[in-house]
């Protein structure tokens, strides 16, 4: 079964940047659109963004201009560069991807954007 393993996140001022990676076990990406979301203390997951087999991406509103969704071709990894960071950006962040009718996430990565 196809894991998928995020990291890269933890403590930031605000301003600054931070790149999540999110490995997959198996060849993916280049087959299924692959999102990032994000859920902070006492709220719902929310969506931030995704990448298409196609490299089409789509982004929130709340980080557009400020968030970048790429794939490493040849890698079985996509990225989250995170940049001008604010202190509502602070979540765990996940990654995700459907295959069938079955969702898979990873097991999520902190990101903390604090002074």
């Amino acid at each position: 079964q196809v894991q998928l393993v995020e990291s890269g996140g933890g403590l930031v001022q605000p301003g600054g940047s931070l790149r999540l990676s999110c490995v997959s076990s198996g060849r993916i990406f280049g087959i299924y659109t692959m999102g990032w979301f994000r859920q902070a203390p006492g709220h719902q997951r929310e969506y931030v963004g995704r990448i298409t087999p196609g490299v089409d991406t789509d982004y929130a509103d709340s980080v557009k201009g400020r968030f970048t969704i790429s794939r490493e071709k040849g890698k079985n990894t996509v990225y989250l560069q995170m940049d001008s960071l604010k202190p509502e950006d602070t979540a765990v962040y996940y990654c995700k991807t459907t295959i069938g009718s079955k969702d898979l996430w990873g097991q999520g990565t902190q990101v903390t954007v604090s002074s």
